[in-house]
């Protein structure tokens, strides 16, 4: 098999900003400059043996850098432009980003850049990269390593030494250096000894992939607020749903129930959800347990979501179901295609 004529080519590292990046000072921990000298400096640092497997690469650092904790659909949208516009000079791209919101982003430009023939690896660090013990260093060595692997053609986030579908990730852990956990899909890959392997038929090039181009759909109309997320709690009412799906603002929401799909049996809560729902409110449901998905209407108590007209999220992330009602919200599509296509899996999120 010939290999595609980009696998020559360097691979392209945009920073973004977060802790990867930051410096000790007064006030605490903040943003340190001059981020290439220190990246190339700490490559330096490693073995001959893992310096020789280190493709070339380029380091841009983004014009306006991301607080990952308060990131929003905006700043999602930037980053894949920019990706979208870079991405057919490099071999792959690599995106140091802060962990916070980590997943969110890596979610995103999964969606936005449907139909990546190359890589696009995002990944962080617990801590500095001049940090005693940090994570940083080996988590870019990782990065880089898979960003010029020709064969992986999707998003994906490559921590503490294992390679996930960007989709499918999600932060389950605020200290531990292995943070990031993929918890109803395989691992696309991992480090074992010196060598960075991709485990075959798990990527998107063995699977549906959605529409071969990318979308990059202008998302500020949603970028206030546009989407919310309702996580149920023992005793909640109505009004307090209300409070939210009847606000003109809103467009779309993220219901997380309980179990494999359940939710109160109050015909008032259920009539907030149809109501919305009839409004045009592109509505979905997940499960608040982090392994597993819903399935309305197994139990009895799951039937209101089904008579609501709510959409099932099957088993995916919060980060890939909220974003990926952005998108489509994002979109000029009819109420029935936005249906149709959340129901889809696109790019390997449900």
């Amino acid at each position: 098999m010939n290999e595609p004529p980009f696998v020559d080519r360097p691979v392209l590292v945009l920073y973004t900003g977060g802790t990867l990046g930051m410096v000790p000072s007064a006030e605490g921990l903040a943003p340190g400059g001059d981020i290439e000298a220190r990246v190339r400096h700490a490559l330096a640092g490693l073995p001959p043996s893992r310096q020789a497997r280190l493709p070339r690469f380029t380091l841009r650092s983004v014009d306006v850098p991301i607080d990952s904790s308060a990131a929003n659909p905006s700043d999602w949208q930037r980053l894949g432009g920019l990706i979208a516009e870079s991405v057919r000079e490099y071999s792959g791209v690599v995106v140091l980003h802060g962990t916070d919101t980590l997943s969110w982003t890596a979610s995103s430009l999964a969606y936005q850049l449907q139909g990546l023939d190359r890589p696009v690896v995002v990944t962080g660090a617990m801590q500095p990269l001049e940090a005693e013990g940090s994570d940083a260093l080996d988590n870019i060595e990782l990065a880089l390593r898979y960003a010029a692997k020709p064969e992986l053609q999707e998003v994906t986030v490559a921590f503490a030494g294992r390679l996930l579908r960007g989709v499918r990730t999600r932060k389950t852990h605020s200290e531990a250096d292995d943070a990031f956990a993929s918890p109803n899909y395989p691992v696309l890959g991992e480090r074992i000894d010196d060598d960075v392997i991709l485990y075959p038929g798990r990527g998107l090039e063995t699977q549906q992939r959605g529409a071969p181009r990318f979308e990059l759909p202008d998302y500020s109309a949603l970028a206030d607020g546009g989407v919310v997320r309702f996580v149920l709690w023992p005793g909640v009412q109505a009004w307090q749903l209300d409070a939210w799906l009847g606000d003109t603002r809103v467009r779309g929401a993220l219901l997380e129930v309980w179990g494999g799909g359940n939710v109160p049996p109050d015909p008032e809560l259920i009539g907030v959800l149809a109501r919305a729902s009839g409004e045009g409110k592109l509505i979905a449901a997940i499960s608040q347990c982090p392994i597993g998905g819903v399935a309305p209407g197994h139990y009895a108590a799951g039937q209101g979501l089904l008579q609501a007209n709510v959409l099932s999220g099957d088993t995916m992330t919060p980060e890939a179901a909220m974003t990926k009602l952005v998108h489509l919200l994002a979109q000029p599509l009819d109420d029935q295609e936005r249906r149709r296509r959340f129901l889809t899996p696109l790019i390997g999120e449900r």
